[in-house]
This record gives C-alpha cells, structure tokens and sequence, in this order.
C-alpha cells in the first residue's frame, strides 16, 4: 500500500493498486472511485513537473478500462504518441516515480522499452501504434500465442497516412488485434448518448456476433451467387447507418462505437466482449474530453495539451518572467512581415500550428495558412507543388518531424530544384522531450543533397535575415534551423539582411585558435574565446551561418591563419564538421600539418534533462571548447616535440 503524503490528494482505493493485477481484483463498482483517485494524482503529479496534462485527463477511464479487462502485459498495450500514458504509468508501478516526469534522470514523458514491461513498444512520434501492434498480434499468430495486442491511437493521429497503411494489411492479425480509436476532439463522430451504448453492447456481445456469424454462413451455403452479397452487406449497412464505421468496415475492422469513452458501465462489457469475441480485427471507437474532470482544463483552447507547473486550485502555470522572445516567435513575426510585402507566401504546418508560430500566420492570412494534419509527407509534396505552380512556400516542421518526409525532401523537391523554404524548429537538444524529439541529425541529411543551402541561425536578429534571405532564394530548396525556447536577447533588426549565399561572418578576431560555430553555439563559442585569451591563446571566432554551401574562401583563410581550427555545431555526426573534413582532405590541408578539431552532438541518443546539462553532458558548452582545443594544442606539442627528437 502506498504510504499517504500531507498535502497530496487522498486516493485511498488507488493506494492499493501498484500493478494491473491489483487493479484486477477490484469489483467493477468500485472502478469509478479509482478512476476520479487516479485523475486527482495525475493532476497532482503534473503541477509538480510539468508535462502532457490534457491528453492523459481524457483517457482515465479508458486506462483503467483496458488494464482491467485485458491481462497485462501478457496482453500488449500500445498508446500512439504516448504522451497520454501517464495514467497508464501511475497503474503500471511507476506511481512512485511519477513526479520525476521529464526531469533529468526521471520518467520519460513518453512511452519506453527500457522503463517497464508495461511498455512494449516506445513512442513519441504519432500514427505508429497500429503498424506496431500488427506486429505483435502477427508474432502472436504464427507463435500460436493466443494474447491480444492493443493499439489506442487519437483521431488526430488518424491523419497519417501510416495508420491507413497499417489497417490496410490487419485484417491477417484476426481476433488478436484490437484498434482503440480515441476520439477526443469530435473530428469524426459527435458523443452520443445511452443509445450508443447499448447499441455498442449489442454489436460486440458474443450473441449478436455468433447471428452474424450463422448468417453468413447460411448465405454461403444457402443462398444464389447473386443474392450472397446483399445478404452479406445488409448488417454491415444496418450497422453503418448508425454508427459511421464505414470507412473501418472496408478496411476489413468489425467496428464497435462511438461509445462514452468516460463511461466505465459501458467501457467494461464493451472491451470484454471485444476481448473475447472470435471475429477480428476489432475498431473501439470511444468519444472522450481532452482535459475531462480539471476544470481550468476543459476551459482551456487546448485543453492543457503541454503546461509547465501550475497552482491545482487556479490552474494558473507558473511560467518564468518574460525574457528574450523565443525563436519561434521571431520566426512567426518575420514571416508575416514577408508575406505581407509578398502574395506568393504560403505557410504549411503538419498539425503544429501553435508549435511552429503558424497559428499567428494562420490569424493574420487564413487563406495562405494550411495545417495538413499529421502528414509530413503529404505537407512536403504540397509544398513542392505549390513551388511548381509559382508560389513561395514555407514549410515548418520541427526537425524531428521532417525525418518522416525525408523521401519526399530528396524526390519531390531536391530532385526537381524546386524553391521550397523549410523552417526547422527544435532543432538540437530539446530538454525535457528528450531523444525522440531532439533535432539531431537534419543537417547530415539535407546538406548530402544536391541543389540544398542549409542555414544555421545564431541568434534572433539571424533567424530575421535567414527568413527574409529564403523568402527571396528562388534558384532551389533552402532551409534554415533554429532551436526551441528564447533567443539570447540580441535585438532584432528592423529591416532584415538578405544573405549572401554561402557566406559567413567573422565575430572575433585572433591569431592563433580559430573556433568555426554554425548556430546557436556562437554564445558559448564567444565565451570560450575570452577564457583561452585569458591563457594567452588569441582567438578567432567565425559565425559560419551556412552548412551548405561552405564558405570555402572563410574557411581556407582560418585553416592557413590559425594552428587549430574547431568547428562547433549542435547537430549529430556528418553535418557541417564533416563537411569541413572533407574540404579539408581535398584540398590537402592535413598534409600540411593542419589541425582540425571538429565538436558535434555524440553518438548516443541521449536522455531528456534541462538543455544546458544536455549541452554540457555533450561537451558542447564553453568548458568542452575550451578542452578540445587545449587537447589540440596539447597533441600538437607533443608532436613537435616527437619532431624535433
């Protein structure tokens, strides 16, 4: 039994229930207390961290439903995103480590392989539950495993064009897939009420199955070749006229729904005969209320989708004072001021509106602003069409998401030159989200292609003129990457710069270490460049502002310049540095005696924690510059010395 702690909310009944089996063992009537117990320490927990609130407050009930009907983790239960799981991990015996959520060393705010066996399959990308769960449920079929595997997907994940995929080729999985969709935003059928529910009951009770079951068979066997297919449409119909399952009936589901999704006296029986049922694969379409039961939620525009802490009783978040403006907010500023000196300017987002500064484009021009929904490939070959067609498309994307359309970024638009501007949001280390949404490796792969410029802000005033320069880069695809949170104060230009292609800038002078930054690494650069003056190693300090193309001619004059040159960037292995290498190589400056050092992200997925310890932990702040150019120097020294022997 867990001990009460003064001062959190009482959860008598939740106290008992470490693991799924204890919650097992509870009556079904008793399931409503545990449910409003576990919604109370859900909301507690997340004041104190942080986090994902609305989406887990909508899937209380349904939590609790499926952990008490199915067996797991025998039973695989898989959410989509995961960013709704935290109810799912206070049963699943993390409750004690709940307000460790997205601090350093605590929970993951998603999904993970690693922290529990109640996880069987990590998330933080939407739409991949179904594909994953299809998985299982076919191990489990050619094993001879007779365990379900469980898929609750969002009706925004349903969007992706992934999901279809996968239900599209379900229909082998048989009874042991079932597809749980969570329709909290009314996007495909309004809640209903007592009707659909007993309905619901119906449709998914043993009997109603078995009549459909000996119907079809009497067709088979009965009836003329062309009466079989009517008799074999009609309750599929029947059925389709009040619920609206078409669409899942074609793709081979047996579709069960809308139902309550906040109603355990119709959740329970529902999944149970589900459970049970021989027909398969099964769709569980539960309508619920994104930030259900927390009234500054549910109030809420988007229902407390992500908070910082906040006070319980008022649901006011305790944000930090204002400081610098953040870099998405100078992207969205900039944007609107091009587009207002250009009609050709189109904005697209892939469901990210208010995360990319689209929604203040989207207020300022509604008919040049276009959420496609989860679909990053879809959003990228539209872009690339209204490219062909003329227009000045930018596509905002964070940059762990323009993973997803990397196909299309190389055949749809690099491929065909066409003049697609990409903003990539959250690129580099991201804190709290951790691994799955750092914006690590963007520059490995868009500076290998052909006809890309790929651009790097240091700063806010930057980010202005890299917006302004791709507005007016109509000879091909171009890119610029920027990383979350507040930019470094720096004011902002009033009227912006358009770059010089491939050109980058000298911040400081010196003559003996020359630090090559591309980003938002330039602060740190800066200051390791005042530690090794204090040394008495005089410090040049180039902002590079392109990956691609290289300013070869900046380059070349740094290498000759200087006896150490080190490239700093907050990207994986195989972006600027590596392209620095192999201007190096190629123009035979190694052979020369050159010494160049080059400092990226490390070969490791690194976990979620504050942005500055991820940064620090990687060797990418001012004590790691500082390091790898003593360590250089140091190298050099000792072969000097090897020489003269």
């Amino acid at each position: 039994m867990t001990e009460r702690v003064p001062g959190r909310p009482a959860t008598p009944l939740l106290d008992t229930v470490e693991f799924p089996a204890d919650l097992r063992r509870l009556k079904p009537e008793k399931l409503r207390q545990l449910a409003d117990e576990l919604r109370a320490e859900l909301i507690d927990a997340v004041s104190v961290t942080g986090g994902h609130l609305g989406a887990g407050l909508g899937v209380v009930e349904l939590t609790v439903a499926l952990h008490y009907v199915f067996n797991t983790p025998d039973d695989r239960l898989i959410w989509d995103v995961g960013h709704q799981a935290y109810p799912h991990k206070i049963l699943t015996g993390r409750r004690d480590r709940i307000r460790t959520l997205r601090q350093g060393g605590g929970l993951s705010g998603f999904t993970k392989r690693s922290e529990s066996i109640y996880d069987p399959f990590g998330a933080a990308h939407s739409s991949t539950s179904i594909s994953a769960a299809l998985g299982f449920a076919i191990a489990n079929k050619l094993t001879g495993r007779p365990e379900k595997a469980i898929a609750v997907i969002g009706d925004g994940a349903m969007s992706a064009g992934m999901a279809y995929e996968a239900m599209n080729n379900a229909e082998a999985a048989g009874n042991r897939l079932i597809v749980v969709l969570n329709d909290n935003e009314m996007s495909i059928a309004p809640p209903v009420g007592a009707l659909s529910g007993y309905l619901a009951r119906i449709y998914s009770s043993n009997t109603f199955l078995e009549f459909r079951d000996a119907v079809r068979q009497l067709a088979k066997k009965a009836l003329p070749d062309p009466l079989k297919m009517p008799a074999k449409r009609a309750d599929e119909y029947f059925r389709t006229l009040a619920t609206g399952g078409t669409l899942f009936e074609e793709l081979g589901f047996y579709y069960v729904g809308p139902i309550d999704g906040h109603n355990l006296d119709v959740l329970v029986p529902v999944l149970e005969n589900i459970r049970d049922a021989a027909e398969g694969p099964c769709l569980v379409h539960v309508v619920t209320k994104k930030g259900k039961g927390y009234a500054p939620a549910e109030a809420s525009a988007d229902k407390y989708h992500g908070v910082v802490k906040f006070d319980v009783v008022t649901g006011k978040q305790h944000k930090a004072a204002g400081g610098a403006p953040s870099y998405t907010a100078v992207f969205a500023k900039s944007l609107i001021a091009e587009a207002r000196r250009d009609p050709s300017i189109v904005a697209i987002t892939a469901a990210m509106p208010s995360g990319t500064g689209l929604d203040r484009f989207g207020e300022a021009f509604p008919d040049r602003c276009f959420d496609v929904g989860i679909a990053e490939q879809h959003a990228v070959t539209f872009a690339a069409g209204l490219a062909a067609q003329g227009m000045r498309p930018f596509c905002a994307i964070y940059s762990t998401f323009l993973q997803r359309a990397y196909d299309q970024v190389v055949h749809d638009v690099a491929i065909q030159n066409l003049p697609v501007r990409f903003a990539i949001d959250r690129a580099g280390l991201v804190g709290a989200d951790g691994a799955t949404h750092a914006g690590s490796f963007d520059l490995a792969y868009l500076c290998t292609l052909p006809n890309f410029v790929v651009m790097a802000a240091a700063d806010e005033a930057e980010l202005v003129h890299m917006v302004h320069t791709a507005a007016l880069h109509d000879d091909g695809p171009i890119a610029f990457r920027y990383p979350r949170g507040e930019g470094v104060g720096v004011a902002l230009p009033e009227t912006p710069q358009r770059l010089e292609i491939g050109r980058g800038r000298i911040v400081r002078r010196g003559k003996k270490v020359a630090l090559l930054s591309l980003g938002t690494r330039l602060h740190e650069a800066l200051k390791a460049a005042d530690e090794l003056d204090a040394r008495g190693l005089s410090t040049t300090v180039a902002d590079m502002r392109f990956a691609k193309p290289l300013d070869e001619e900046l380059i070349r004059q740094l290498a000759q310049g200087h006896d150490v040159l080190v490239t700093i960037e907050e990207a994986a292995i195989g972006g600027f540095g590596a392209h620095v290498l192999t201007l190096a190589s190629d123009e035979g400056w190694t052979d020369d005696g050159l010494t160049i050092r080059t400092m990226r992200l490390p070969d490791l997925f690194q976990d979620h924690d504050k942005p500055e310890k991820q940064y620090a932990e990687a060797g990418l702040d001012a004590a790691g510059i500082i390091r790898t150019v003593l360590t250089a120097l140091r190298h050099n020294s000792i072969e000097a010395e090897g020489a003269r022997a």
